[in-house]
């Protein structure tokens, strides 16, 4: 007489599904409660970002435009008298983080630096810590660089660490306060506009990983202790 496979109660079978529904739906939310909690913090304050673009659009409210509505500058103003001064939260993905560069790399402790230039663009427009005095030769804000320090994982080395950066593997979370609009010449004629912002937190981590890189909370560099 053969033995076969005796199948499970289907009751069984919906309670291993309702299983691994419920550990789906909390990946995310273990990944998320992974990030430095000096940083989950605050941004459990702020307000998630859908994308910078558009925000910016609507904070600037460009209206001199002939397709603009004759409501166009109502509108602008009524955003940004709902967005000035409150806390938002972004992040910013490895394809488009330019503004984020090696700095020094030692071998021998693995300590290293990196160098943020907060200025964050959005389609036609820029989000910048404070507001920008002059741009370079493409109309692009100068600004003073942010520096975050770490120390990398077992493992890696000067060449895996300036990897990161050549082959976009660095993501870069921002909490930040929108605050004034601001112009500047183009140097191909017309203006360049944007909006500045206080910066209160920013985390560099790797993309691939979520491994922390570095941290810029209060107006300064804010490493993890050893």
């Amino acid at each position: 007489m053969g033995f076969g496979l005796i199948p499970s109660p289907p009751w069984k079978a919906r309670a291993v599904i309702r299983c691994l529904l419920v550990l789906c739906l909390l990946l995310p939310a273990f990944a998320h409660a992974d990030v430095d909690p000096r940083f989950a913090r605050l941004r459990d304050t702020a307000e998630p970002l859908g994308g910078l673009g558009a925000f910016l659009e609507r904070y600037i409210g460009e209206c001199g435009s002939l397709f603009a509505s004759s409501d166009c500058r109502t509108k602008a103003d009524a955003f940004r008298k709902h967005y000035r001064g409150k806390r938002m939260y972004m992040i910013v993905t490895e394809e488009v983080a330019t503004m984020v560069a090696p700095g020094a790399y030692q071998p021998n402790s693995g300590n290293f630096s990196i160098h943020v230039t907060p200025s964050f663009p959005g389609g036609r427009y820029t989000l910048t810590e404070g507001t920008p005095k002059k741009t370079d030769a493409e109309g692009n804000p100068l600004l003073p660089v942010m520096t975050v320090t770490g120390t990398s994982p077992r493992g890696w080395n000067g060449g895996v660490f300036s990897r990161l950066f050549s082959s976009k593997g660095v993501r870069v979370q921002v909490i930040f306060t929108p605050l004034d609009i601001w112009s500047l010449p183009h140097p191909s004629g017309g203006k360049t506009f944007g909006v500045s912002a206080r910066i209160e937190a920013l985390l560099v981590t790797e993309g691939r990983t979520g491994q922390e890189l570095g941290l810029w909370l209060d107006g300064k560099d804010a490493p993890k202790k050893k």
